[in-house]
């Protein structure tokens, strides 16, 4: 299987606000690229033995499988939610222009 060095990482938040405030946050670090905020959607989940409907926006996030690990840690770190979705997807193909900036901008700052 081929080595995959890149990834879509989503995660959702319950307020617009929230949503800016993550993917900037990830950005300004580095540790993604770009993020994409997505207008809300009705997530239906099951939390604490409860069937719930929530209104959220989802972050959609581009970075390298070497920054995954710095993601998902700003995530957690910077998230309010007890146990945040946080999903990495491989990119299997890409242009390659974007993929190169992709890797650009989530080199560490130094």
């Amino acid at each position: 299987m081929a080595e995959h060095r890149h990834l879509t990482v989503l995660t959702t938040t319950d307020s617009e606000e929230k949503a800016k405030a993550l993917a900037a946050g990830a950005v300004e670090a580095r540790v993604a690229a770009c993020a994409q905020i997505s207008a809300p959607v009705t997530s239906v989940y099951r939390w604490e033995g409860a069937t719930r409907a929530e209104q959220e926006w989802q972050i959609l996030f581009k970075t390298t499988t070497a920054r995954y690990g710095d993601l998902e840690t700003y995530i957690e770190g910077a998230h309010d939610y007890d146990t945040p979705e946080i999903i990495a997807t491989p990119i299997v193909a890409g242009s390659g222009a974007y993929l190169a900036w992709l890797e650009e901008e989530t080199r560490p700052a130094g």
